[in-house]
């Protein structure tokens, strides 16, 4: 119930998709709560959302959004401008490169917004929006982004369910108990007790360049999302057409893959500061609130976190209740932190800086532990 209800806005119009999915009716002297969740907890938390929505914290302020959309659109104005004016030479074109990699990151955090249906009353509003957004203002599909971070939000950090952690264990050895049981099994794809170190090089500057940027479109083809393929095409052609008597073809692409080296190291360090440090194992079938909890972490809030991070540093609350504005994280904070001091659930919060550097000791510990399971177990 808990995940149904956090991730949909039209329940009644759900519901009526979901009656071939009905496979039966529990006996009334079967229990109807599973013994692997907090039921005190699950009321409590239930509770909590009954109080967020009489405060009024999933409604959305349609002026902040619109703001935010302008300050992206004058971002990327800048960028061009900064070329037509001072030229091709290195500095304006580095500076135009920032501007565009700021443009990216920026709007990255706008679509998530609009995917997680949290700016329009209405889903198909926001689903429209989200097109433009993350298709003409990012060059990527938004079919590809539903189908994976939703998968994401509903498992957080469970092994085989998050495709977030799809990178354990090719790449990357993550989490105590997945990293010893590699270490057991005697499997080594990577010298994983040096994962703290090539992390630098095949994951923030890597990610968006050498793998997003190809697979998006693999994507598009395979799953026949015409729609999808059309919005991206439009920002190619406006990127191209608009730097092309500038740059030329060459320059182009320089500028191209620059400004996707500077969304991807923005992109790969904020969402992995509040997911990779943490607890990372199969699915143990917990309750909704304790899923996300033990999942996530959270930023100290400053007005240049909220801005750089897309207000991700609220990733506590913002999992807990994936559909609310993110303007409104900070004010139901405060309950979600008295819930979890009630029942004894670690509320973790940390400072930016401190928040990166445990990406790199998490993957340090995770790689000792599988390099002592391997040689000794």
């Amino acid at each position: 119930q808990d995940p149904f209800t956090a991730f949909h806005l039209d329940k009644t119009l759900v519901r009526k998709y979901m009656s071939p999915l009905l496979i039966g009716e529990l006996a009334p002297d079967q229990p109807s709560f599973e013994p692997s969740k907090n039921k005190k907890l699950v009321e409590d938390f239930r509770e909590l959302r009954a109080t967020v929505e009489k405060m009024g914290l999933l409604n959305p302020n349609h002026v902040f959004f619109i703001l935010y959309l302008c300050h992206i659109l004058v971002l990327d104005v800048a960028a061009w401008l900064t070329i037509w004016y001072f030229g091709a030479s290195t500095v304006p074109f580095l500076c135009s490169a920032v501007l565009l990699g700021t443009v990216q990151a920026q709007a990255g955090w706008l679509q998530h917004d609009f995917g997680h249906l949290s700016v329009f009353s209405k889903s198909r509003w926001n689903h429209w929006v989200h097109k433009f957004v993350i298709g003409h203002l990012k060059g990527a599909p938004a079919s590809w982004w539903n189908h994976l971070h939703f998968q994401h939000h509903a498992k957080p950090n469970c092994f085989r369910k998050d495709p977030d952690v799809n990178m354990h264990p090719l790449f990357f050895a993550l989490g105590k108990t997945l990293s010893v049981e590699l270490g057991v099994q005697k499997k080594k794809f990577m010298p994983y007790n040096h994962q703290h170190k090539y992390f630098f090089i095949i994951g923030p500057p890597a990610l968006v360049p050498l793998y997003f940027q190809w697979y998006i479109f693999y994507f598009v083809v395979q799953r026949k999302q015409w729609v999808d393929l059309a919005w991206m095409l439009t920002f190619y052609i406006r990127f191209f057409l608009t730097y092309l008597p500038f740059l030329g073809v060459k320059g182009v692409l320089g500028l191209h893959l620059l400004v996707r080296f500077i969304e991807s190291n923005w992109f790969v360090w904020v969402t992995q500061m509040n997911h990779i440090p943490m607890h990372i194992d199969y699915d143990k079938n917990v309750d909704w609130f304790s899923t996300q909890l033990q999942a996530t972490c959270n930023v100290h809030q400053s007005f240049f976190n909220d801005w750089f991070s897309g207000h991700l540093n609220f990733q506590i609350e913002h999992h807990l209740f994936p559909t609310m504005p993110r303007h409104n994280y900070w004010k139901v904070a405060p309950l979600v932190k008295s819930l979890c001091a009630k029942h004894g659930i670690e509320y973790q919060c940390k400072p930016l800086l401190t928040a990166f550097a445990d990406i790199v000791h998490s993957l340090k510990d995770s790689g000792e532990l599988w390099l002592d399971a391997y040689l000794h177990r």
